[in-house]
């Protein structure tokens, strides 16, 4: 099977997803459906910039800055690792055109137990797409939250209420006051 970066994939190619961002430190395990064309691009998750991933992660924590400028996504990544999260994607690899969810055919599914992560407390589904897979993620003995996606696609819930949504999953596991 020959698998494509999302920039020159022809119709029907397999795109092939991310690696695991997680460490032994990783509580809460933020699961999205699949890297869209720029996150595939850059090989960075939440790379589009109008996706509000980064953008609610600092308004969680607004007193410890996220790392910004054209080489930041390493420095990002550290912090988000740092505040005890983790990310990856419930689809390991797909076929699909552009990057909405519903374009996603002949998915494969990532292997989210064989992480081993000691200090897991919980996962939560980036948007509907990720949380059709809770049955799955449910297996792993921790709580599951489907919270809603911080794509440009998600239009219907405003910021703030992504954002309200967002924080309370994380008090609820200790990892902001």
């Amino acid at each position: 099977m020959k698998t494509h970066a999302a920039s020159d994939a022809a119709p029907g190619a397999v795109l092939t997803g991310l690696a695991p961002l997680v460490s032994p430190a990783t509580a809460v395990l933020v699961l999205g459906s699949f890297p869209g064309v720029k996150s595939l691009e850059r090989q960075q998750y939440y790379a589009h910039p109008q996706n509000q991933f980064w953008k609610i992660l600092q308004a969680v924590w607004p007193d410890i800055p996220l790392p910004s400028g054209p080489d930041s996504y390493g420095p990002r990544c550290q912090w988000l690792l740092a505040r005890g999260l983790g990310v990856w994607d419930v689809y390991g690899a797909c076929e699909r055109e552009g990057s909405l969810d519903s374009a996603i055919r002949a998915p494969v599914a990532n292997d989210i137990a064989g992480l081993h992560l000691p200090r897991l407390a919980a996962i939560a589904h980036n948007g509907g797409e990720s949380f059709k897979h809770a049955r799955h993620t449910r297996t792993l003995g921790v709580p599951v939250y489907s919270l809603p996606s911080t794509s440009p696609a998600n239009a219907s819930w405003s910021f703030e209420r992504k954002l309200a949504a967002w924080r309370e999953v994380l008090v609820a596991h200790h990892l902001v006051s």
